[in-house]
């Protein structure tokens, strides 16, 4: 009896390995499962990996920790040393360049957007060409546009803008024909049967789509650029991180966090103002549906 279990067992075994093997589709859950664990070990592998070649080490993290405590203490209370209004002045220079180069990025980005966007421009090299030149500009970090431009125009906030300008070109491109390439086609159906043109149907049925994404993007990138800009001061392109940086490099740790904390509200002030323009701008769309 017990032979002709144990046997019986043996054959559905069989059976379930071929069947996995042969009709993956019917075991998404085993499968998935497997892929996971194959996934798990090899990201763990990597992590030891760079952790060795980085040279990470937790007994230098703790020994560090005593100094860190001895910076805290120099932190606060914050101060001004006389200068609150020339830091406020600053961070608006800071708010400015932020502004000024998040919006002529979205305005460059806008119809690069949709010439990147396949289901807009079919063509298979003209859509290359363009989605190349845009992870081209993507592809140089904000810093080196920051040098880049100062040795252009000179030092100065003006030099900021354009780095952040050209940071933000090929971020918006991407994202902005990813909105769109995954709008839903039924509206466009819906005004191409209609008799519509092809300026039709990007005026009705893809812009309401996608505008209120790329208002939300186009808002968040502000209040990145924001914190983006107090850095640029280290590379000499103007804002508040220049005074930033010079209260660093002399431990004035004090007048650093003023600084800081003038930044993160003036972060906090902008998420505040963006949620309420986004909400905004998706009630008008979909009031306009």
């Amino acid at each position: 009896m017990n032979a002709n279990v144990n046997s019986g067992r043996a054959i559905i075994d069989v059976d379930m390995v071929r069947l996995r093997r042969e009709q993956p589709g019917l075991f998404p859950g085993w499968l998935a499962a497997r892929k996971l664990l194959a996934w798990s070990a090899a990201a763990a592998l990597l992590a030891v990996v760079a952790m060795w070649v980085l040279d990470f080490s937790f007994a230098r993290i703790f020994s560090g920790l005593g100094r860190l405590l001895d910076f805290t203490q120099i932190m606060f209370p914050p101060a001004t040393d006389g200068k609150a209004v020339v830091f406020l002045e600053a961070m608006a220079e800071t708010l400015a360049m932020a502004f000024l180069g998040t919006a002529t990025a979205a305005l460059i980005a806008f119809p690069l957007g949709f010439l990147a966007a396949r289901n807009v421009i079919p063509n298979v090299f003209a859509h290359f060409a363009v989605r190349r030149s845009i992870d081209v500009v993507r592809g140089v970090d904000i810093l080196i546009w920051a040098l880049l431009w100062v040795n252009v125009v000179g030092l100065g906030p003006f030099a900021g803008v354009l780095a952040i300008a050209c940071s933000d070109v090929g971020s918006f491109g991407k994202l902005f024909s990813e909105a769109i390439e995954n709008i839903d086609r039924r509206p466009v159906e819906g005004v191409t049967s209609a008799g519509g043109s092809a300026l039709h149907v990007q005026r009705y049925a893809v812009l309401p789509q996608v505008l209120p994404v790329i208002g939300s993007q186009v808002l968040y990138f502000f209040e990145s650029n924001t914190r983006s800009a107090s850095i640029l001061g280290i590379v000499g392109a103007g804002g508040i991180g220049i005074y930033l940086t010079d209260n660093i490099r002399v431990l004035n740790l004090s007048v650093v966090t003023f600084i800081v904390i003038l930044i993160l509200a003036a972060v906090v002030v902008i998420d505040f103002v963006s949620e309420k323009l986004r909400l905004a701008l998706i009630g008008r769309t979909e009031r306009q549906r």
